[in-house]
């Protein structure tokens, strides 16, 4: 486009000259939109996602018989009474008074159903030094873990007249208190934290508080917004707590990235001598163009999450989604209209102890990328065989990654006392806590047939070598369905407790229940559970990583009329991820420095982290790449040799890149420091993939490439000119005339 023609093709140009002429009414319609989204969202209530909806497999067909049966599970406890000194044994009299005193104390607390003494249910280790006395909690299970207190202050009170023993509760109800009571008000100090530190890093980076009041606030109003959105559309694809976690993380480093581009640039236009109505121009049609561009990538990366099959996956996927997208258009419209409001007020403020920091003129840009730059670019070669060789050492470990559902104590350590009293259980009965459920349905569950094939199934799980026992049977007669509840030789090791159960799918079911007609026999439970979601991931992981890769080529594609800027921005941000998939594994997986972030003795990573990384940092990894190709394109159209716009595009967004980077990060990172190895892993592997990527890859990788292929980065084939023309690119001499107008002819003040 010829610099002289001063039309405003661009949506984002056009977006913002728009609410620059309607400023108050830009600013009243986005307030009524947070305002409405929350409203209708609030009253409209949140569907959450139901335990038969989240994976597929034998774990979801059990999930489904019990609900169609309109059998509602209790929270299972279990006490273990163990001897702390061999001679002690559960014939001992001391051990059958603790027993009485126990079932006396629970039955007592009202609280309770169902109590089962070991002397009747035979849960007696084969050392005779520990049994088990099971119980039921009423009501609810999910609310349970608000009830179990006064059970827990029983058992403990129990605890304290048998000194010789060692009397613990632990089950579904009392790990849920114990985990809320230790790490709800962790994960709210993370999230509460996360605010305070971005606005922290943003007033260091502006030096006036007004300023970095507008990207945490159009973030905190682009999340109340999809907090709304979310209820409303949780009645056609459920939503979690998960989903809420990951779209704050989401909404508030887009958010604050994209408002930090866009003001950014407004500030360093007029820096450079602009009026502000010529810089709110060139912002809108240069930064807010590269907003648009890397939201709605990042929204298609996002996406890739709905081709899991998992439900909470799909429920992330969507709210990262949405977060991003109202986010970018919040960006977009309401941003350039306070702006525009404020004019020389966003400079307000100004924090008395910092410098002011003054907008580095465009052609000057940061000296210390500056100084990076000019050696990149004099030695192009020796610059990518260096960082690409740095960043592939570093993804090698990745190659040997192993990836399993952590256990509890690979989960929490020794942090919590329930996690010792998990082990003590699983090593005197193992499988006991966490055994595999048969959940059998027949047209009649009380029939010769099926009577004689549970008793057969019964006696070949142990026979089998599947378990030691003992198996246990409940009947629900008026739903004809049987439940059976089979401990896992193997317990809380993932591995063997995952061979017992393949013999029990593949093996003794077929013998025995899979010989009568008209049952169903799907095995779930907790190892069920994790090698059928184990499984539902591992066949995701080539149609998303497929679909993210695509579309994400398509759209750089689109964006630049580029094929070489296409592939070398999927090539790029694959090396990130790689780089962060090599970290996590070296830290987590061999314990390569992870002392120093508390992660001794994991050896593993979880399962869905990898997926959800490639996904999350694909779109974020595209914030940055967009903005710095995009000012690099532009320069290069304003007529700059291709080193010339390089070192222009890199060293004039390093400002904005690096502010956004250290959010990020700092965001990031408190995660990392949050007792949970599953946050923990998220937390470092974003942190450390933001920081690669802000770094080696746009400082030092991206100008190294770009200049060693010349004008070959804009190459576009000629069987591929049919693409419709999406660059929209304006020079800032045009966009600076007085005369700009869009594409109706009419002008665009400010």
């Amino acid at each position: 486009m010829a610099h002289g023609d001063t039309r405003v093709r661009g949506l984002a140009a056009r977006a913002g000259g728009w609410s620059a002429r309607h400023r108050w009414a830009a600013v009243g319609i986005w307030v009524l939109f947070v305002v409405l989204a929350m409203g209708i969202g609030s009253a409209m209530g949140t569907v959450e996602v139901k335990d038969s909806d989240q994976l597929k497999g034998e774990t979801h067909t059990a999930a489904q018989i019990i609900e169609d049966a309109g059998i509602e599970e209790p929270a299972a406890e279990t006490v273990l009474v163990q001897a702390k000194h061999g001679s002690l044994k559960a014939t001992d009299p001391e051990f059958r008074s603790a027993v009485t005193a126990i079932v006396r104390a629970v039955e007592g607390t009202g609280k309770v159903t169902d109590v089962s003494s070991p002397y009747d249910t035979h849960t007696i280790s084969k050392d005779g030094r520990s049994a088990l006395v099971q119980f039921d909690m009423r009501g609810d299970f999910d609310t349970a873990g608000e009830r179990v207190e006064p059970v827990l202050k029983a058992v403990a009170g129990v605890q304290k007249e048998h000194s010789s023993l060692r009397i613990e509760e632990i089950g579904g109800a009392s790990m849920r208190k114990t985990f809320d009571d230790a790490f709800g008000d962790d994960f709210q100090q993370a999230e509460y934290s996360a605010v305070p530190v971005a606005l922290g890093i943003l007033l260091i980076a502006f030096g006036a508080l007004v300023a970095a009041l507008l990207p945490v606030a159009l973030a905190l109003t682009a999340i109340m917004a999809t907090t709304g959105l979310m209820a409303i559309v949780s009645h056609v694809q459920p939503m979690d707590d998960t989903a809420s976690s990951v779209m704050l993380l989401v909404g508030l480093a887009v958010g604050v990235d994209y408002c930090l581009f866009y003001l950014r640039r407004e500030r360093e236009e007029r820096a450079a001598g602009r009026d502000a109505g010529a810089a709110l121009r060139i912002a809108a049609a240069t930064s807010g163009r590269a907003v648009i561009v890397s939201g709605v990538t990042v929204c298609v990366a996002m996406a890739g999450m709905l081709f899991t099959g998992l439900a909470g996956f799909e429920a992330m996927g969507l709210a990262s989604l949405m977060v991003v997208a109202v986010a970018m258009v919040g960006s977009v419209t309401v941003l350039p209209a306070l702006l525009s409001l404020l004019g020389e007020r966003v400079e307000k403020g100004r924090l008395p102890f910092l410098k002011r920091r003054r907008v580095t003129a465009v052609n000057e840009g940061s000296r210390f990328w500056s100084a990076v730059l000019k050696g990149v670019l004099a030695k192009p070669v020796v610059s990518v065989v260096v960082a690409a060789g740095a960043l592939l050492a570093v993804t090698a470990p990745a190659l040997g990654m192993k990836t399993q559902n952590l256990t509890l104590d690979q989960e929490f350590g020794d942090s919590l006392p329930i996690v010792q009293t998990y082990n003590r259980v699983n090593e005197a009965f193992p499988g006991g806590s966490e055994p595999a459920t048969v959940v059998v349905k027949a047209d009649d569950i009380n029939s010769s047939a099926v009577k004689d094939a549970l008793a057969r199934f019964k006696e070949r799980a142990v026979s089998s070598g599947a378990s030691r026992g003992p198996v246990e049977i409940k009947l629900h007669d008026a739903q004809n369905v049987a439940f059976v509840y089979v401990p896992l030789v193997g317990g809380s090791d993932q591995d063997k407790a995952g061979a017992s159960l393949d013999i029990l799918r593949d093996e003794v079911r077929p013998a025995t229940l899979g010989k009568v007609d008209g049952v169903e026999a799907p095995i779930t439970g907790q190892v069920a559970g994790n090698q059928d979601f184990n499984d539902q991931l591992i066949g995701s992981v080539v149609p998303v990583f497929a679909f993210v890769v695509v579309f994400a080529f398509l759209l750089m594609l689109l964006s630049f009329r580029s094929l070489t800027v296409a592939i070398t921005s999927i090539v790029l941000n694959l090396l990130s991820v790689g780089a962060a998939y090599g970290i996590l594994v070296a830290v987590f997986q061999h314990g390569w420095g992870a002392s120093l972030v508390g992660a001794e003795g994991v050896g593993a990573i979880i399962t869905w982290l990898p997926l959800f990384l490639f996904v999350i940092l694909f779109g974020l990894s595209m914030d940055y790449h967009v903005f710095v190709v995009s000012r690099i394109r532009e320069a290069r159209m304003r007529g700059r040799s291709t080193n010339e716009a390089i070192q222009h595009g890199v060293v004039t967004t390093a400002g904005v890149v690096t502010s956004a980077a250290v959010i990020m990060v700092a965001v990031f990172a408190i995660f990392g420091t949050l007792s949970m190895q599953s946050m923990k892993q998220m937390g470092v592997g974003l942190a450390a993939a933001v920081l690669i990527d802000a770094t080696i890859i746009r400082g030092v990788l991206l100008p190294a490439v770009m200049a060693l292929l010349g004008e070959r980065n804009w190459y576009l084939p000629t069987w591929l000119g049919w693409l419709p023309d999406m660059t929209h690119d304006e020079s800032p001499e045009a966009l600076a005339g007085g005369a700009a107008r869009d594409d109706e002819g009419e002008r665009l003040p400010v």
